[in-house]
């Protein structure tokens, strides 16, 4: 946040605001002054500026100068020096820090369904599933091994700025990623029922085709099902569930541990059902909802 007497240090920033011109800085909801958050460090904020430079003859040399330090003022990053001096290998400046960027996603994914609780705007909740993903493409997982410098979907502490991943371990990354993926998947526990809401999910990952699924059951027993064509297949609670895309009317059908098959318009779990899904009692063996793709975020 840039407070209210350094933002009037500097009047050209007022003067790019006053203009619409949100490109250096940003005025949010509750009248704060921030810098645009496309500009992620002073290398990105010194191209920005010799790019709008045509566009405002007056700034010059001394002004550029003066909204630098201020972004350095604000950020202050020559003092993130981190754990280096003691921990692991180096783990300060220019490091990535996996666990922090998983944490930024579950955040991310609370905030696209909070917007989505208050019936926020459409575009609101579009762009929030938009940095959502953003985010997410920058997970190790989504990276090469060269690129990553180890094996993808390992998880690791960190990432130096000279080298490759580091400190390799069962770290907290592990669980934000996992509460993230069911996130996606739309599953929420509201007040002991279950609720299967994917807003956040793409189409693009339901498969084309017909697919096995081999599973670990509640009896820790290995079973395999069929992913249905324009489906998705999973377990939670040693349950697998089969999402399915359609043009029908959304339903959910519970198969029990007899054969019995129990079809509910409405996506949510009574408490009674819940419970013998989080008790793992094999009551449930297996659930199938037929999702239609405008219930998605998109592609």
């Amino acid at each position: 946040m840039i407070t209210l007497d350094a933002f009037d240090e500097v009047p050209f920033l007022a003067q790019m605001l006053a203009g619409a011109d949100e490109r250096i800085v940003m005025q949010d909801v509750k009248g704060g002054y921030r810098f645009n958050p496309n500009v992620k460090n002073k290398g990105e904020l010194i191209i920005q500026l010799d790019a709008i430079s045509a566009d405002y003859p007056a700034l010059d040399n001394t002004t550029m100068s003066s909204i630098e330090n201020l972004y350095e003022k604000i950020f202050n990053h020559q003092s993130f020096t981190g754990r280096s001096g003691g921990m692991f290998g180096f783990e300060g400046l220019g490091s990535v820090y996996w666990h922090m960027v998983s944490k930024l996603l579950l955040a991310l994914k609370e905030n696209f369904y909070s917007a989505v609780a208050e019936e926020a705007e459409p575009e609101l909740i579009k762009r929030l599933g938009a940095l959502y993903y953003r985010v997410r493409g920058g997970i190790g997982f989504n990276k090469s091994p060269e690129e990553y410098g180890a094996f993808p979907c390992d998880p690791y502490s960190h990432t130096p700025k000279h080298a490759g991943a580091q400190q390799p371990g069962m770290t907290g990354q592990v669980k934000e990623e996992i509460l993230s993926r069911f996130g996606e998947l739309g599953i929420h526990v509201l007040k002991g029922e279950v609720e299967f809401n994917p807003k956040l999910l793409r189409s693009r990952e339901f498969v084309a085709d017909e697919k096995p699924f081999r599973y670990l059951d509640v009896q820790n027993e290995w079973q395999q099902t069929t992913v249905p064509k324009n489906g998705i297949g999973f377990t939670w609670c040693q349950i697998p569930f089969l999402y399915e895309l359609s043009t029908s009317v959304p339903t959910l059908t519970l198969t029990l541990s007899d054969g019995k098959q129990i079809t509910f318009s409405d996506l949510t779990l009574n408490t009674e059902y819940s419970n013998e899904l989080f008790k793992r009692t094999g009551f449930i063996k297996q659930i199938h909802i037929n999702f239609n793709v405008n219930q998605l975020l998109g592609e």
